[in-house]
């Protein structure tokens, strides 16, 4: 890093390539979780509904590039500091509505921790509102 680094202003890096291992695990072993307990409120595989996101990180450049590429996939998208801790940065937001199919979103949440891995943020997880 050098002298200089340590002065720069620079954010440190928010995910390791460790914990986005361990948050892929994580969040595709409680994808298949969530989506059983909406089958038990009657959502089918065939159901289309939005899903809202969350993801943290520790930069406002970082937010801001996440939210682009996401608003660019036309999703709703919005960003700014945590209400609970001033360092942190949230981007939440809702899809385009999808299916509820097994494969779909668990495909669609590996895809959103690598997507957030990439611009340095943390999929923080996916919930939704059955009576869209």
């Amino acid at each position: 890093m050098g002298l200089f680094g340590i002065f720069s202003g620079k954010p440190k890096q928010f995910v390791t390539p460790e914990a986005f291992q361990k948050n892929v695990a994580n969040q595709s072993a409680m994808t298949p979780q969530t989506v059983a307990q909406l089958r038990g409120l009657n959502v089918m595989p065939e159901t289309q509904l939005k899903l809202e996101f969350f993801f943290y990180t520790n930069a406002p450049d970082k937010a801001a590039a996440l939210a682009t590429v996401l608003s660019g996939m036309q999703y709703d998208v919005e960003h700014g500091p945590s209400a609970s801790d001033k360092n942190l940065q949230v981007i939440t937001g809702w899809t385009d509505k999808m299916p509820i199919h097994d494969a779909t979103v668990l495909a669609w949440t590996k895809e959103m921790c690598k997507i957030g891995f990439e611009h340095d943020c943390e999929f923080d997880g996916w919930g939704t509102n059955p009576a869209q």
